[in-house]
C-alpha cells in the first residue's frame, strides 16, 4: 500500500514539475512548432505512400484499392539478374567516398586553424567555400568539358600518350571522377564545423604547449583533435547512416551508354523504373529497400561508435 501511494505521488509530482516547466519555457516550444508541423507535413505524412510498395499499384483503383502483394515486389529486385551490380555500384560509390571524403575537411580545418592572418584566412576559405555554390548540372559539364577527348585534360596528356582517354565513357574511370568531384565540391563547405569548433580552442593551451616544447603535430594531436573528436563521431555516424543514400541528380547527368556497368546506383534505377517505365510499386519497394539498409547501418553504426567513443554518439 505505502509502494503504491508513493508511486502515485511521485507521478503526480513528476507531472507538476513537467507543466511548470513548460509553463516557464511555452515560448521554446512554440519557436519549435512550426518546425515540427513541417516535418510532420513533408517527411512523416508521404510515408503512407510507401504502403505501395507491398501493393499490385494502380492509379485508376488508387493505394486502397489496389491488390495486395506483400513482399513481392522486394523479392523480384533481390532476385533480379542486376540487382548485385546496382547494389554494389551503389555501396562503392558511397563507401569509397566516405571514406575518402571524411578526412578532407578535417585535414583543411586543421590547416585553417594555423593561418595567423585573418586576410588570407579569409580569402582561402572563400575559394574553398565556392564550389559548394556551384549547381550539380553545372559542376557535371565543367567535367565533360574538362575530361572530354579534345578537353584542357586529355591536351595535357597528349604528350604522354598515344590517344586520347575516354574518361566519361569508360566505367573504370566513372568512380573516381564521381568522388573526387564530390570531395573537391563539398569538402571547404563542410570544414566550416571544424573550424567553429578549433575556433573555440583556448589560445593559451597552445601558447603554453609551444613553451614546453610541443611540436606543431604534437599541439594538433593533444588539443586541436580532442576538441573535434565529439564532431567528428557525429558527423561519421551521419554520414554512414546516409551510405545508400547517394544523391541521384550528379549520377544520372554523369550517366552514359558506354559507363553503365559502373554508373548505374538504386536512385537512378528508381528513377528509370518509377518514372520512366511506370512501375510505381516495383520502384517504391526498391527505394523502401534502400531506406531500411540506410536505418540498419545508421543504428549499426552508432553503436560501434559508442562502444569506441566512450559511450558517445549519435543518441
Amino acid at each position: 500500500m505505502g509502494n503504491s501511494l508513493g508511486l502515485e505521488l511521485h507521478a503526480k509530482t513528476k507531472k507538476q514539475s513537467f507543466f511548470q516547466y513548460f509553463r516557464r519555457n511555452y515560448a521554446l516550444y512554440l519557436f519549435l512548432a512550426p518546425a515540427i508541423i513541417l516535418t510532420i507535413i513533408f517527411k512523416y505524412v508521404p510515408m503512407y505512400g510507401a504502403i505501395i510498395a507491398f501493393k499490385d499499384f494502380s492509379p485508376m483503383k488508387g493505394i486502397l484499392g489496389s491488390e495486395w502483394v506483400g513482399f513481392e515486389h522486394f523479392k523480384d529486385f533481390l532476385t533480379s539478374p542486376n540487382f548485385a551490380d546496382i547494389f554494389m555500384n551503389t555501396l562503392k560509390l558511397s563507401v569509397y567516398g566516405l571514406i575518402l571524403g571524411f578526412p578532407v575537411p578535417i585535414i583543411l580545418a586543421l590547416s585553417l586553424n594555423q593561418v595567423r592572418r585573418a586576410t588570407i584566412k579569409k580569402n582561402i576559405q572563400l575559394i574553398l567555400y565556392a564550389p559548394n555554390f556551384i549547381s550539380v548540372v553545372v559542376i557535371t559539364g565543367m567535367l565533360f568539358i574538362f575530361f572530354s577527348p579534345t578537353g584542357p585534360v586529355n591536351s595535357l596528356l597528349s604528350s604522354f600518350l598515344s590517344g586520347p582517354v575516354p574518361f566519361m565513357t569508360d566505367p573504370d574511370y566513372f568512380r573516381s571522377i564521381y568522388i573526387l568531384s564530390g570531395i573537391w565540391q563539398a569538402a571547404g563547405w563542410s570544414s566550416i564545423i571544424y573550424v567553429a569548433a578549433l575556433a573555440n580552442v583556448d589560445p593559451q593551451l597552445h601558447d603554453a604547449a609551444t613553451i614546453d616544447g610541443a611540436s606543431l603535430w604534437q599541439r594538433i594531436r593533444h588539443i586541436d583533435l580532442p576538441t573535434l573528436k565529439p564532431i567528428m563521431a557525429v558527423l561519421f555516424i551521419l554520414g554512414a547512416g546516409g551510405i545508400m543514400a547517394i544523391g541521384f541528380e550528379k549520377a544520372y547527368l554523369m550517366q552514359t551508354s558506354m559507363n553503365i556497368p559502373t554508373s548505374e546506383i538504386i536512385p537512378t534505377y528508381v528513377y528509370k523504373v518509377g518514372l520512366q517505365a511506370g512501375d510505381y510499386a516495383y520502384s517504391t519497394a526498391v527505394g523502401l529497400f534502400n531506406s531500411v539498409i540506410n536505418v540498419i547501418l545508421l543504428v549499426f553504426v552508432n553503436f560501434v561508435v559508442k562502444k569506441l567513443n566512450e559511450g558517445e554518439g549519435l543518441y
